[in-house]
Formats: structure tokens, sequence, C-alpha cells
């Protein structure tokens, strides 16, 4: 690969990298006191993909460390936005299930960037986003299918 193809992709995760960085601290700024985009992630991650995850599984989809996660799921825990249950599959283990105010708190935080959203609507279309966002996900899926060969540390 030449180095202005190069160039070009390395801008793509550039690019992305900032965006991910800017809409994470305005998320952060949008969400209760005490609560981090990591916590939100968590309970987006359950209702889009499933609850009934063990912290492992849960770990394993974030890439961190298993001891980072049972952070994160203590404060979810605690504000009772999640609770633990034991493992039907392995009594040794725990599974993460979403509560009625875990649900709520999801809805009620992306409520919460509708003034955000409106001022980005009035600079881009739905449909300029609509044709981004799929594009998006293709890359996120080829990266994603890629992560557990491709981006091990281990």
């Amino acid at each position: 690969m030449d180095s202005k193809t190069l160039s070009l992709y390395f801008s793509l995760f550039n690019e992305v990298g900032i965006i991910a960085q800017l809409s994470r601290a305005l998320f952060e700024a949008r969400l209760p006191k005490g609560f981090l985009v990591s916590h939100f992630s968590v309970l987006n991650h359950l209702i889009r993909v499933r609850d009934g995850q063990t912290p492992l599984q849960i770990a394993n989809a974030f890439q961190v460390p298993k001891t980072t996660m049972t952070h994160t799921l203590s404060v979810l825990e605690k504000h009772r936005l999640i609770e633990m249950r034991p493992n039907p599959q392995d009594g040794r283990s725990k599974c993460v299930w979403l509560t009625e105010s875990g649900r709520a708190f999801r809805e009620d935080a992306i409520a919460r960037m509708g003034p955000d959203m409106v001022d980005l609507a009035a600079h881009y279309s739905p449909e300029f986003v609509g044709e981004i966002v799929p594009k998006l996900g293709e890359i996120r899926k080829f990266l994603d299918a890629r992560r557990d060969d491709q981006f091990s540390s281990e």
C-alpha cells in the first residue's frame, strides 16, 4: 500500500477517534452526576445484544479486563440498574440482567441528548447521516469479526 493510501485509511481512524472522544465528553456531560459513558454502554449493550450474559462475556465484548468490568457492573448494581443472578448453566458464575430502572435510565440518557441531536440535525440532514451510518456499520462489523485474531494482546 502506498503512503498516500495508508494516510487515507489512517485519517479514517483518526477522524472516528476524534468523533468518539468529542461525543463521549458531550454524552458524559448529559448523564446524571457520577455516571460515565462506560456505565451507559453496558446498559446499551445488554439491550442491543441481550442481557443474561456473564461479566466475562461482557468484558470480552468491551475488550477490557474482567476486573474493570466488575467495577463497572458494581456501580450499575449499586444503583439498581442491573441485577446479578446465578448462571443457570453454571452455578459458580453469575449473569447480568437489566432491571426496569436500567432500561429507563438508558432511555432517559438518550433523551437527554435530544437537544444535541437537534443541533447536529441542523447541520447534517437525515439523508447525509443515513448514508454514513451503514458504511460505518460495515467497517465496525469488519473490525469486530477480526478483533479476536488481529487485536489480541495475548
